[in-house]
């Protein structure tokens, strides 16, 4: 009982703290939410253990500029043999803010996972936008905090390892592609409030590496408890190219992003779970021109195995 009231004064914590943070929250850009790269997802070894998962999840995030981010999703995960295993993800947001209300499908996942050790994985996949990430109001182009997708086909690497329990979960995501973002904050009205903004015309974006640690504490049969640790590195400064035609680096927009998550699974029996899940940051980059900035997310999944 104590464990349990602990964690959730941390949560009442983070909460309370989202309240003066703005910073990036792993969302939008999507692999540290696909089955692959979560904590807790361990294959079993039995035989008769079910071979297809299918998950539906809604998440609210409280992102930047007064930006209300609601995404939402539904995966199916399917065991081939003892080894391999293919994911396949479909994602949609809705943003609101600043008399500006948007939705769209994101993007999809297809990813392959090869078991090569009881506690060792290896996934390789790709995300495929639904959209370019240049979305419109009124004829001009809106930034990045409100496109539903980067934009962007990226290559996707894991790595997942556990050792005494500690679940430790290596990836990169890497643009192959960029979007048509075309978004310029000086062709809005001086009294928009887009203006001031940071453009993202020609937008291009640099890859990210995370490394997600991970600790499950069981409460009963049925009731678990993760605590996770999640440090994202975006590789390089991103870029645009401002109204003369020249290519600029967004500065601060390279470096470490370090969030903490939670997730509280409650088993309805053997083979369906939901999931809630809540995440905020802890150390921020400086500038976030992608529109993955977020103070607070929480996430609600329901799962069933057959």
């Amino acid at each position: 009982m104590k464990r349990i009231v602990g964690i959730v004064g941390g949560m009442v914590l983070v909460l309370m703290a989202a309240n003066t943070i703005n910073a990036q929250g792993c969302s939008d850009a999507g692999f540290c939410t696909i089955d692959s790269f979560k904590p807790n997802n361990q294959k079993e070894d039995s035989a008769s253990a079910p071979k297809n998962q299918v998950k539906v999840g809604a998440s609210y995030g409280d992102a930047d500029r007064g930006i209300i981010a609601i995404g939402s999703y539904v995966e199916y995960n399917r065991s081939l043999s003892k080894r391999w295993g293919l994911d396949l993800k479909l994602t949609a947001l809705s943003q609101s803010g600043n008399d500006i209300s948007v939705f769209g499908l994101s993007d999809v996942f297809v990813n392959a996972n090869y078991q090569a050790a009881k506690n060792l994985k290896f996934t390789l996949g790709g995300k495929i936008p639904l959209t370019d990430g240049n979305r419109t109001k009124d004829g001009l182009p809106l930034p990045m905090d409100y496109q539903s997708s980067l934009g962007t086909f990226d290559l996707l690497l894991g790595i997942g390892y556990q050792i005494v329990g500690v679940q430790l979960v290596a990836a990169i995501q890497q643009p192959l592609t960029q979007n048509n973002n075309q978004f310029l904050a000086e062709t809005y009205d001086p009294m928009s409030p887009l203006v001031g903004w940071q453009s993202t015309n020609n937008y291009q974006r640099a890859g990210d590496m995370l490394l997600r640690i991970s600790y499950p504490f069981n409460i009963g049969e049925k009731l678990k408890i993760t605590a996770s640790l999640l440090p994202i590195y975006h590789f390089a400064n991103d870029k645009y190219t401002d109204a003369f035609g020249v290519e600029k680096e967004i500065a601060n927009s390279e470096g470490l992003t370090l969030n903490w998550n939670a997730y509280v699974d409650l088993m309805a029996n053997k083979n369906s779970t939901l999931q809630f899940n809540l995440g905020s940051p802890i150390i921020i980059r400086k500038a976030r021109p992608d529109g993955l900035t977020r103070s607070l997310i929480m996430t609600l999944e329901y799962r069933i195995r057959f």
